[in-house]
């Protein structure tokens, strides 16, 4: 009966929980600064959650208004470049891609194609797989509105949350104190840590590559350098990473005949653009202390297993799981001596 009762229940909840477990993130990351604006507005914790949720929003929209405004106001030069690179021909390919080992070759005679093709043949070629892109687009663009109130939704959930933060958390010890004793407790208090050192890396990725991407766009001359670099961090919150604004960077810059700088932009969008998968696990690991290896294979796996809530998810999981293996094959018995009988909190 419980067992039903239980399923019921997760059945009925279902809709919410992705909704749920991000405001759990952003509580867990944000808690310390709540109590900070908490403190400096006379104790008075709404006004705290008041202001640190308006800056969230701020935080979530400005990228993309940012992106729009700019691509609004500058329509005008948008086209106007769009229509000189239909007068623009393609360089002859740098020598070092025909030394490049096994696919060298191939480029080349890609490159050469190309060139002799110029823009019209290049868009005529790309044109049946627009058309499937803006097909998807389109069946996707429905999901707009759905992730807009899931948004809503996890915002509304977290300033319920700061507003109950203490009690939250006291019940989360509880339950894991039921369910394991003191480790059940260290348990939970290691999943907060990791949720939080988490957010940090995510957070802290993103914006570096986006600042180093706009570096290299700048140095380039690629246009609207500001414009891009806000689309390339929105990208990368979403883990879409670098390559959606750098590789048409790139493909532009050569277009121009600027061989030697589309060289050294190709360069360094390949470093920034697997840098992430080093510098965000260093990052999660100054937030809690977990082998290299288990925040990485946590984060990329979660990832790849959940999506983007499993960046958090992953990590969380193996260090509870790798906690309760460490104290489990040291002798200390879960759930041991210093569990609490039900009725004792």
């Amino acid at each position: 009966m419980l067992a039903l009762l239980l399923a019921a229940s997760l059945r009925v909840l279902q809709p919410f929980l992705v909704s749920a477990a991000w405001a759990v993130v952003i509580v867990v990351t944000g808690w310390p600064t709540m109590l900070a604006l908490q403190q400096r507005l006379g104790g008075r914790r709404w006004a705290a959650i008041t202001v640190l949720m308006l800056g969230l929003l701020v935080l979530l929209v400005l990228p993309v208004m940012a992106a729009v405004g700019a691509a609004v106001a500058n329509a005008g030069e948008i086209a106007e470049r769009i229509k000189q690179l239909g007068t623009l021909d393609l360089p002859a390919p740098p020598a070092w891609v025909a030394g490049l080992p096994v696919i060298g070759e191939r480029l080349v005679a890609l490159w050469q194609q190309v060139a002799a093709a110029g823009i019209e043949g290049l868009l005529a070629r790309l044109a049946p797989y627009a058309g499937a892109v803006t097909r998807a687009f389109i069946a996707r663009a429905g999901d707009i509105g759905f992730i807009l109130v899931e948004i809503g939704l996890a915002l509304g959930f977290a300033a319920m949350l700061f507003a109950q933060g203490e009690d939250a958390a006291r019940s989360a010890a509880r339950f894991g104190r039921r369910l394991a004793g003191r480790t059940g407790s260290d348990a939970v208090d290691l999943a907060m840590r990791a949720i939080r050192g988490v957010a940090i890396g995510v957070g802290g990725t993103a914006v570096l590559q986006s600042v180093l991407a706009g570096l290299g766009l700048a140095a380039a001359g690629v246009p609207f350098a500001a414009l891009l670099t806000a689309v390339i961090f929105v990208s990368c919150i979403a883990q879409l990473g670098t390559p959606v604004v750098m590789l048409p960077a790139v493909i532009y810059v050569y277009w121009t005949g600027e061989t030697g700088w589309g060289t050294a932009l190709l360069v360094w969008s390949i470093i920034i653009g697997t840098a992430d998968n080093v510098v965000r696990p260093l990052l999660i690991q100054r937030g809690v202390d977990l082998p290299f290896w288990m925040v990485f294979t946590g984060v990329v796996g979660g990832l790849i297993a959940f999506g983007l809530v499993g960046l958090f998810v992953g990590p969380v999981v193996l260090a509870v799981v790798g906690m309760l293996a460490e104290r489990w094959l040291s002798g200390r018995r879960t759930g041991g001596a210093d569990a609490r009988p039900p009725g004792t909190d």
